[in-house]
């Protein structure tokens, strides 16, 4: 049976870093990603080297379980820092145990007291892959970085420079970046810029910049790539300019900040087996879609379609190895589906804990083959109960996006495989409001003022969910130069789940009595 062996480490979050009621209990949550409701598993360290498996109660209140299932405890207390290991079953077979099954999770610790507390998101399922050497000496080193921008005093800023290494004090308000190549003949000069993104005097040159070299997100660590594969960069072929996007996240308006972060990329001048990229999945950067307000849980899907893949993909397929899921603020999790026709395969990614404030790249434990005519279906679920109007697809923090960014080998031309729902269908559906519903809808706004023209109640968020999951799409099937490969993409069919996996089956053995939680959660085991 496979075990979760937890280490408690001042960074590792499990850690207790005061110590000053430590003659009270201190409790630590494990494997859950929020404290909601009973039945999420803690555990009960004292000042003596002994530990307790406890539940939370209806009422926010400690249980101990009748049944141990945290072994292995051993403990250290040194620097005013207890250091802790313990050990536990992915899934203990017990009613009420939450069953480990995820890459992401936050883990907890709280002193008794509720006076100290503390939090860090991990990885505990990252697979054992072999990391190439990528510290000899024949590898080399290229900065590509901002040069002293003065990051303007608005919340949402996309700022590009020609010509991940986060400048120390600027971590709060660098959210993500990216490396695109500027796809032209090598012979080809671009104009300098450095600028906003979407500014108007803008060098139009830079539209060619469309094919990413590297990225990078808020919570990420280097990315090491497989032995096998490598991304191409220089050579006879290549125009050497590149250009840098720097998200800034500046939600409190600061002024006076300046900023010079980047990426750092090692290279090395022996070539790897296959010639990698990076694709990206999902839905389109555009407020064509949208997720109402006060929504406890609300899905929107972007489709890769067949039509597409077919077109892009060589006959052998690609393989992908790296996977980078992303959302804004409002995201809970995600997930991307494979299909082969109607049937579905294993899942690509999928994160029940997502967190924008962790967007690592991840190496897949195996190699995903993805062949020409397979879909691919990016699914993020959002949640909007603090929100008072409909939030909106779009580049600003404050509006959502749902997309995987790939890493993949061998190179093709496909770039971007994303979808939005049908624009003829969205018109139809903005006259439907406006005429039985009686909303402020009109073919003279746009598609984000009409969505806030809209008052949203349950049945209204209901009908357009429905919209969403019947409609045709529009595709964005593009190539590394940002042109799309041929055909007409409006009014594409979504592609269907007919012959979906089986459930997983838990490993449990039904027949045995399983030891119970106290129904109650109440009596002589409370922890007052």
């Amino acid at each position: 049976m496979k075990c979760l062996t937890a280490t408690g480490l001042s960074l590792s979050g499990l850690a207790v870093n005061s110590l000053s009621h430590f003659n009270f209990r201190v409790h630590v949550l494990v494997g859950s990603g929020r404290i909601t409701a009973a039945g999420h598993r803690l555990l009960l360290v004292t000042k003596r080297p002994i530990i307790l498996n406890a539940v939370v109660g209806g009422k926010g209140r400690l249980v101990v379980s009748e049944h141990q299932d945290c072994q292995d405890f051993r403990y250290k207390l040194q620097d005013d820092i207890i250091k802790f290991t313990f050990s536990r079953k992915f899934d203990t077979c017990h009613p009420g145990h939450y069953v480990i099954q995820g890459p992401l999770y936050r883990l907890t610790g709280v002193l008794a007291r509720g006076d100290s507390t503390g939090m860090v998101r991990v990885q505990l399922l990252k697979p054992s892959l072999v990391r190439p050497d990528h510290h000899k000496k024949d590898c080399q080193v290229l900065e590509i970085r901002s040069k002293k921008v003065e990051v303007p005093a608005e919340e949402t800023t996309y700022w590009c420079t020609f010509g991940p290494v986060i400048e120390k004090g600027n971590e709060n308000i660098v959210h993500h970046m990216e490396v695109f190549h500027c796809e032209y003949p090598p012979e080809v000069d671009v104009p300098r810029y450095q600028g906003p993104c979407h500014a108007a005097d803008r060098t139009p040159e830079v539209d060619a910049c469309k094919r990413v070299l590297a990225a990078w997100a808020m919570g990420a660590s280097a990315f090491i790539y497989p032995p096998e594969a490598g991304m191409p960069i220089g050579g006879p072929d290549f125009n050497p300019y590149v250009m840098l996007e720097v998200h800034y996240n500046n939600p409190s308006l600061l002024s006076g900040r300046v900023d010079s972060s980047g990426l750092a990329l090692h290279y090395k001048n022996h070539l790897r087996q296959h010639d990698a990229g990076i694709m990206e999945l999902g839905l389109e950067y555009t407020s064509k879609m949208a997720i109402p307000p006060h929504m406890t849980t609300f899905t929107l899907s972007g489709y890769c379609v067949p039509e597409c893949t077919a077109l892009g993909l060589p006959e052998e397929g690609i393989h992908i190895f790296g996977s980078q899921l992303h959302t804004h603020l409002t995201g809970i999790r995600a997930w991307t589906k494979h299909l082969r026709g109607e049937e579905e395969l294993p899942e690509l990614n999928r994160d029940n804990h997502y967190s924008t404030h962790f967007q690592e790249i991840r190496r897949l434990s195996q190699p995903v083959h993805v062949l020409p005519g397979d879909s691919l279906i990016m699914t993020c679920e959002y949640s909007t109960t603090s929100r008072d109007n409909v939030t909106v697809g779009g580049f600003a923090i404050s509006d959502e996006m749902c997309v995987n960014y790939v890493h993949y080998y061998p190179k093709v031309d496909l770039e971007v495989c994303k979808s939005s729902v049908d624009s003829a269908t969205l018109v139809s559906y903005f006259n439907f409001m406006n005429r039985w519903e009686l909303q402020q809808t009109s073919p003279e706004l746009g598609w984000r003022e009409n969505y806030q023209a809209i008052r949203w109640t349950p049945l209204r968020s209901g009908m357009m969910a429905d919209l969403y999951q019947n409609s045709p799409l529009s595709m964005q099937c593009n190539k590394s130069s940002g042109a799309r490969f041929p055909g007409y993409w409006e009014n594409i069919a979504i592609p269907h789940v007919r012959h979906p996996l089986p459930l997983p089956q838990r490993k449990c053995d039904q027949n045995k009595d399983v030891v119970r939680e106290n129904d109650s959660m109440e009596g002589d085991t409370l922890l007052k």
